[in-house]
């Protein structure tokens, strides 16, 4: 079978093309900008009339839209990219002869009152209206390598405290991505029954907290204490984030997320046999998202996301407040008296007190600003420097009980740190 994947490049659609792809089908990657043999160059912000469409689909025997956002930014609007265009792409179908269409679209696109929901539902509602075959999958939050969702989820369980917005009693019921793209390739099969529209969720439904402390456990992280974050506060939060562009929490993302996102209890059963139906299995539990085996090494990647700003931010504060300390609070007459049993004195002391307050003071920013290797050798090479001069002419530090002088040391391993790790785990 020959099918068009539009949205190829994205989470859902790059799971779905390698599925379909191993089980054998002809896969055309609907992509913005092809790159390699069997691309479609398809844009869903220009792509949004019916006559768009038909030529890409000459031969087509079917489609997926995995075509997705969750927060609206630049030209990327939900309307637009979840609606307008899609509605466009089934109507093509529908004239071209496509024998069936899959259509990603969200669990609570039936009823949400969202922009996100609402324009979800538009889609599915035109696809519905058609004389195909179609199916639509409306999956929960979906969980995977490489997924934003899960890289953020991983991330938060991974905290030596777990910081988890207050939600009442809103359920999560998240799928694989594995059994999301079961799901595709089992809708594509002429002998899947058509025309329906599927609640795609996984084996377990959980709390936000119950969530996180089962990916804390797989991986292989021992229990820590959960912070809960007042609902006002993500309120307020969120509201902030939808006055700014590319913030993923605004007031409609915070609506959702309260409210869950899980079958509701009248639809478990049907939801939960139509799901062994297309998979010929239940889809897997919260519990088996993450294999024993690889828990070890999968948590490395969410530590490395936090702790890095962790470390930059950490040298900032040092590098920054010895600035401020050196120039305003320590006497300068002090500070002059060091330097003299260094051997700098008069003008020269005072230029190279008040430089080296500058010195820290831009090396602080630029951890926040402008962090690179040859940074972290500077600092280090400053340190060292340091650390020399007073070990030869202040011998006194270096038994001082507060240990100024040691206290380089651990400074040195976070600077490091941060040269070996060169770019981030989460680029």
């Amino acid at each position: 079978m020959k099918v068009l994947v539009c949205g190829a490049t994205g989470f859902i659609g790059r799971a779905v093309c390698a599925r379909l792809a191993a089980a054998g089908h002809e896969v055309l990657r609907g992509v913005r900008r092809p790159s390699q043999p069997g691309d479609v160059a398809i844009d869903y912000s220009v792509d949004l009339s019916t006559a768009a469409w038909i030529e890409r689909l000459r031969g087509v025997d079917a489609v997926v839209n995995t075509v997705g956002i969750i927060s609206e930014h630049g030209a990327a609007r939900f309307d637009t990219l979840h609606a307008v265009a899609p509605s466009a792409l089934f109507a093509a179908c529908a004239e071209a002869g496509v024998c069936r269409v899959v259509q990603v679209s969200a669990l609570g696109a039936e009823s949400g009152d969202t922009a996100y929901f609402t324009s979800k539902r538009a889609a599915d509602q035109a696809l519905m209206a058609l004389p195909l075959e179609w199916i639509i999958l409306r999956p929960s939050l979906v969980f995977g390598p490489g997924g934003d969702s899960a890289a953020l989820f991983c991330k938060m369980a991974s905290l030596p405290m777990v910081a988890a917005p207050e939600l009442g009693a809103a359920r999560f019921q998240p799928i694989h991505i594995d059994d999301l793209a079961l799901a595709v390739e089992a809708s594509l099969d002429p002998a899947t029954p058509a025309c329906r529209v599927i609640a795609c969720a996984g084996g377990s439904a959980a709390s936000y907290d119950q969530m996180l402390a089962a990916y804390r456990r797989a991986m292989h992280l021992p229990p820590a204490p959960v912070l809960h974050i007042p609902a006002w506060a993500m309120a307020c939060a969120a509201w902030l984030g939808g006055k700014l562009p590319g913030v993923p929490l605004t007031p409609d993302n915070w609506r959702m997320l309260r409210a869950g996102s899980a079958v509701r209890e009248q639809d478990a059963h049907c939801a939960a046999t139509a799901m062994r139906e297309l998979l010929g299995r239940a889809p897997r539990p919260i519990s088996e998202f993450i294999p024993a085996a690889s828990g070890e090494l999968l948590r490395l990647r969410p530590l490395a996301s936090w702790r890095n700003a962790l470390l930059r931010w950490s040298l900032a504060v040092v590098w920054l407040a010895t600035a401020l300390v050196s120039a305003f609070a320590y006497p300068p007459a002090d500070s002059l008296a060091m330097l003299a049993r260094v051997g700098i004195e008069g003008w020269p002391a005072t230029a190279a007190l008040y430089g080296a307050a500058a010195l820290d003071a831009a090396f602080g920013i630029a951890c926040i600003a402008r962090p690179r290797r040859a940074l972290w050798l500077a600092q280090g090479a400053l340190v060292l420097g340091y650390s020399a001069v007073i070990a030869a002419c202040l011998p006194e530090y270096l038994w001082h009980p507060f240990g100024p002088l040691l206290k380089n040391v651990p400074i040195l391993a976070i600077l490091i740190i941060l040269f070996a790790e060169e770019k981030s785990w989460t680029t």
